[in-house]
């Protein structure tokens, strides 16, 4: 969001997961997004810091604002809180204009998605995110609402949170057409025997995603959206 709207020349440290765009690899990592190394923080004298609303993140929120460190904290868990989001950073920075078109560009795109998938069949569909323990998505997560632009249903709507821990006999009984995952989730899918109780798994209707486009909720939701559109229903957008 920061190098969209003009200000990645402006960081002096970013957490280990950031990596998109290519640029941002060039600004120091200071180490984990939650429970944040804040030595290292203080460290690159930054005079605000943007964090992740989480119970994990508390603690280091009130050492840097006890080092007199302006510290924003943000939850981002939905596609709406983009848009909020994008629109404080622009405020904050001095560019509500960039960050408004940012905005109506994302909004625009995802509304094309939905357009496109709109009265299809539905496939559904289980996200796997983590194997140990094995973790989903539910429906207080963005990727939930990417799974039902992209024209599906997910199987565990009904975790009202983010994500939460499921067993694998219950994603079989709850018998998905697809199972979404990473690079690394799909290899263990298919070649661990255990999997095989999950009928998606047994057939190969497993989706393998990009998780740096899928799993972050920014400025390239659009893109995920017609990623995600285009694998459960192929070539139905151009």
């Amino acid at each position: 969001m920061l190098f969209t709207i003009g200000a990645g020349s402006r960081l002096v440290g970013r957490t280990k997961y950031d990596l998109y765009p290519d640029s941002a690899r060039l600004v120091p990592e200071l180490g984990d997004g939650l429970r944040p190394n804040v030595e290292a923080v203080l460290g690159a004298r930054p005079d605000l810091v943007i964090l992740y609303a989480s119970q994990d993140n508390r603690p280091a929120a009130r050492r840097f604002r006890a080092a007199g460190v302006n510290t924003l904290a943000i939850k981002n868990d939905h596609i709406a809180d983009f848009g909020r989001t994008i629109s404080i950073l622009g405020a904050i920075l001095h560019d509500s204009a960039r960050a408004q078109t940012v905005i109506d560009s994302v909004t625009s795109t995802l509304a094309r998605v939905a357009n496109a998938t709109r009265g299809t069949e539905r496939p559904r569909v289980f996200w796997h995110i983590w194997d140990a323990p094995l973790i989903t998505v539910g429906s207080g997560s963005f990727m939930d609402e990417l799974i039902n632009i992209a024209g599906g249903n997910n199987v565990y709507a009904d975790i009202t949170g983010p994500s939460g821990p499921i067993t694998l006999e219950d994603v079989a009984r709850r018998d998905p057409d697809f199972i979404l995952a990473g690079p690394i989730g799909a290899g263990t899918i298919k070649s661990d025997p255990r999997w095989r109780i999950v009928r998606a798994a047994r057939s190969g209707k497993v989706l393998v995603v990009d998780t740096l486009l899928v799993a972050r909720p920014s400025v390239r939701l659009g893109e995920a959206a017609i990623s995600l559109a285009n694998q459960l229903h192929p070539g139905i957008i151009r």
